[in-house]
């Protein structure tokens, strides 16, 4: 066993915790809807990127590749200061979502390039101008674009043109548990010396204003080179800086002066370090060098094509020779991480192991410490003003049983830095190939009774709790028990697999009783995180009244009825009673395939025969209308599909006769799917909404290159709309849904995502298993034509093989070094300190591949490395 896993095995066995350090710092607290205390919930205008920087945070704390503990009581993080800016650069700058055209949108580069699931080694690279930081020319240039306008990026002001930038890598490494050494590495990319400042902070999240504890902790000087900060339950830790730099204290409290309501009567506010080290306000910081926050200014003038280096080191153990050994720990911690990532490399294919390798270090970077009580934030601090009345009858008032304090994998904890239910599901895939027990725990958390409603359902996000999210949690837990099992030699961990199942037999409860409105196994599941994919805005309520009766909800409940099945066939090796769910939510499955067949027995299909695709069904005064719009809605009937092993049946003789008993009662329903006396490859046995022949016939849409298939992935919209828009007249109002291959023009659900043609990981991923598993019952002698009309037919595993190549070719330097997802951005093909590094959208343009939305979302797009591992040799 190797050093990381031996560090892993001795954390996941709770002999030592060498995960209670790590980067679990956000990057964006201001703005959230923790920290909105306004009365009609305007979560972007109440707390803005200006005042955050004078305004204490109630529920976390931000800063740029920063650490924390797991409770996130003590932070430390990085700024700068180029000498030009009007305020140092400690937390990252970007639009708001009123402010971009698309939406918010982070306008800084950073990259992710290293990190182990212990976070023993780490390191990121921040890019920093020698130019004034254009903060107002990015606010004023994107409020003047419109939706039909790209977003104006960093780049396109110029000012990296010269090189003048400074490249600041952040490394950390563990010399133990408890003891983190930190190097901050600035080079100077510019043609000449410029003057740059390294400002290390150290900080308490400001537990003791809110009115429920009068402890403080408190930091302290106790020589130019050393900090104390002492904490109540903490206990005591060290920051040691290699060079002489005299600290500055300030106290993590908002500045009254300048932000309202009025914060604690301290003199010496959260500003203090950036006020007294921009404008020189000597009154800013406390001359008895003790605080809450506390900063070390490191002024270096870097020559050109030079670098300076700063050394740090947090620990809890005092020590006269902080810097002993301090090199050799570096690189015994990188080496140890090279070894750990070895195993999952794609052969000698070095840029793929480049682009893995970045992709799991954003997954590990994007953890991040989630506070946040509901009743707390409903009701209102004690020593703080009362929230206005309206917050009672507002935004999650229905989850007052909500109380995460938590380490939890986030979207992009720039743009989304609060956790995703959906989302989440995707991340531990990725996840559970280097930390399977961090993936088993993520999984089961939401499901915890601080997470997941009393009634059943999972909390979405934070800027609505109550929003739906697809129905993946059961998948996403069968398949990280399959990959654990192989981290386990064999040894399968059923005790996560039974413990997940119980409390989703709540959430497939809740999903019965809340979304089938009429009781007739046909869902209404709202938008379903496909944001503006459909006709209407999908959670909201419908024009002219009634109900869409959704392809894509009632799939999703088919396809989460089989992930049930085949979990509770699991447990009954062991456990006979599960055999009797198994047939349960196989019966399930099969009404759910008959409903979808002849809604209400009215004849209503949401399979078209003439288009030979399924499509949404509105449904509204008694009558019904089909919606005829080619999209990712009618694909994910693909994924309700199970192929079951000889052995499974063989070994659960009394779940066979129930299923041969109900399909000969029912052989209307068994008639829409594959059929279970038919044996496939091996003797396998099907289940799908999909039999052969109407297989064959959605495939034909989806791999036609003129409809779904582009060359960087499967597109969430038919290109036939881009110049045959689909329209819909409801009540003399017309609905157009065209062909939008980048970002949305539509303010449909915040318009700040898209998806009308764009290429989305999630979704493309699940097709790619689909095929997978289809492949796994049909075997070679089923072929399709692929690409469509271009008489090459082929196996559906060599489809996905080829879906998984145009998705990573997203990423992949192809001629003249250009990589897809930067689009037009000639900085990241031409600039060799830009051209190594990866970022990672969350979706892609259908026709180009150029990156869009939040650049940072390694999240779901972090499939990458999953799909990297799977690629053919």
């Amino acid at each position: 066993m190797d050093a990381e896993k031996l560090r892993l095995s001795d954390s996941n066995q709770q002999t030592k915790n060498w995960k209670k350090w790590g980067p679990y710092l956000s990057e964006r607290q201001w703005g959230t809807v923790r920290e909105d205390y306004s009365a009609r919930g305007s979560a972007w205008d109440y707390l803005t990127h200006d005042a955050a920087r004078s305004k204490a945070y109630r529920w976390g704390e931000d800063g740029i590749g920063g650490i924390s503990d797991d409770r996130q009581l003590l932070c430390f993080s990085v700024a700068f200061w180029n000498r030009k800016d009007p305020i140092i650069k400690e937390r990252l700058f970007g639009l708001s979502g009123p402010e971009g055209n698309h939406g918010e949108d982070v306008k800084e580069y950073y990259f992710y390039l290293d990190n182990t699931p212990t976070h023993a080694y780490m390191k990121m690279l921040y890019k920093y101008t020698q130019h004034e930081y254009p903060y107002a020319r990015l606010i004023t240039q994107n409020k003047k674009r419109s939706k039909t306008e790209p977003e104006f990026e960093i780049c396109d002001t110029g000012i990296f043109n010269d090189s003048k930038y400074f490249d600041v890598f952040i490394e950390y490494a563990k010399a133990d548990d408890n003891d983190i050494l930190i190097k901050i590495t600035a080079h100077n990319r510019g043609n000449e010396s410029a003057d740059l400042h390294i400002i290390p902070q150290l900080w308490f999240r400001n537990t003791w204003s809110w009115g429920y504890s009068s402890e403080k902790p408190l930091l302290r000087q106790l020589s130019d080179r050393t900090v104390e900060a002492t904490h109540q339950s903490l206990g005591t830790y060290f920051l040691y800086n290699e060079e002489s730099a005299g600290p500055m204290f300030c106290e993590n409290e908002t500045n009254h002066h300048k932000v309202s309501p009025a914060g604690h009567p301290s003199a010496f506010f959260k500003d203090g370090i950036n006020n007294f080290i921009v404008e020189g306000d000597q009154g800013a910081i406390n001359p008895e060098n003790m605080g809450t926050k506390a900063g070390l200014n490191h002024l270096k003038t870097i020559e050109a094509g030079k670098h300076e280096v700063v050394r740090l080191r947090l620990t809890n153990k005092e020590t006269d020779n902080p810097f002993d050994g301090f090199s050799d720990h570096f690189r015994n911690r990188k080496t140890e991480a090279d070894h750990f990532y070895k195993k999952l490399t794609h052969g000698q294919d070095e840029e793929l192991n480049n682009i893995q390798r970045q992709a799991f270090a954003g997954m590990l970077w994007n953890k991040q410490f989630y506070y946040f009580d509901i009743p707390q934030w409903l009701k209102g601090d004690p020593s703080q003003p009362r929230p206005p009345k309206e917050r009672q009858h507002g935004r999650n008032k229905e989850w007052q049983h909500l109380n995460n304090a938590d380490i939890i994998s986030m979207p992009d904890k720039w743009e989304y830095p609060w956790y995703a239910a959906w989302d989440l599901a995707f991340h531990c895939i990725p996840l559970a190939m280097i930390d399977p027990h961090f993936a088993k725990e993520q999984l089961k958390l939401l499901t915890r009774e601080w997470y997941m409603h009393p009634n059943g359902q999972l909390p979405a996000y934070e800027w609505n709790f109550s929003d739906v999210n697809p129905p993946v949690h059961a998948w996403a837990a069968w398949r990280v028990y399959k990959i654990d099992q192989k981290h386990r030699q064999g040894a399968p961990d059923r005790a996560f697999l039974e413990a997940v199942f119980h409390k989703l037999l709540l959430n497939f409860t809740w999903w019965v009783n809340r979304k089938d409105e009429h009781n007739k196994n046909v869902f209404q599941g709202g938008f379903l995180g496909l944001d503006n994919i459909g006709v209407f805005d999908r959670s909201a309520e419908i024009p002219g009244g009634g109900q869409i009766e959704q392809a894509d909800a009632t799939a999703w409940m088919a396809m989460y009825s089989l992930n049930m099945m085949r979990i509770a066939l699991e447990l009954s090796k062991k456990n006979p009673v599960y055999g009797d769910l198994a047939t349960k939510f196989l019966e399930h499955f099969l009404y759910i395939a008959g409903a979808m067949a002849n809604i209400s027995d009215e004849g209503i299909d949401l399979w078209d025969e003439q288009d030979q695709f399924f499509y949404d069904v509105l449904h509204s005064h008694g009558s019904y209308k089909t919606l005829k719009v080619r999209s990712m809605v009618g694909l994910i009937p693909l994924f309700a599909v199970e192929v079951l092993e000889p052995d499974i049946i063989e070994k659960n003789p009394e779940f066979a006769a129930r299923t041969d008993w109900f399909l000969n009662y029912r052989p209307d329903l068994a008639s829409l799917v594959s059929r279970w006396t038919v044996e496939g490859k091996g003797e396998r046995r099907l289940f799908s909404l999909l039999r052969g022949s109407r297989l064959k016939k959605i495939l034909k849409r989806m791999l036609d290159e003129t409809e779904f298939l582009s060359d960087y992935g499967i597109r969430s919209l038919s290109k036939a709309y881009d110049n045959n828009p689909y329209i819909l007249n409801v009540h003399g109002e017309e609905y157009t849904v065209d062909y939008q291959a980048g970002e949305s023009t539509t303010e449909l659900f915040g318009g700040n995502s898209n998806w009308r043609g764009p290429v989305w990981f999630p979704l493309n991923f699940l097709i790619i298993e689909s095929l997978q598993r289809f492949h796994h019952y049909y075997g070679d002698d089923f072929k399709v034509e692929y690409p469509t009309n271009s008489g090459q037919y082929i196996s559906l595993k060599k489809i996905a093989d080829e879906l998984i190549r145009r998705l990573v070719a997203l990423f992949k330097a192809g001629e003249n070094n250009i990589r897809p997802l930067y689009g037009d951005h000639k900085l990241f093909h031409t600039d060799p300190h830009f051209r190594p590094y990866m970022l990672f959208y969350e979706y892609f343009h259908g026709d180009t591949g150029r990156g869009l939305g939040a650049s940072h979302q390694t999240g779901w797009t972090g499939l990458i490395a999953k799909l990297i591992q799977s690629m053919p040799g």
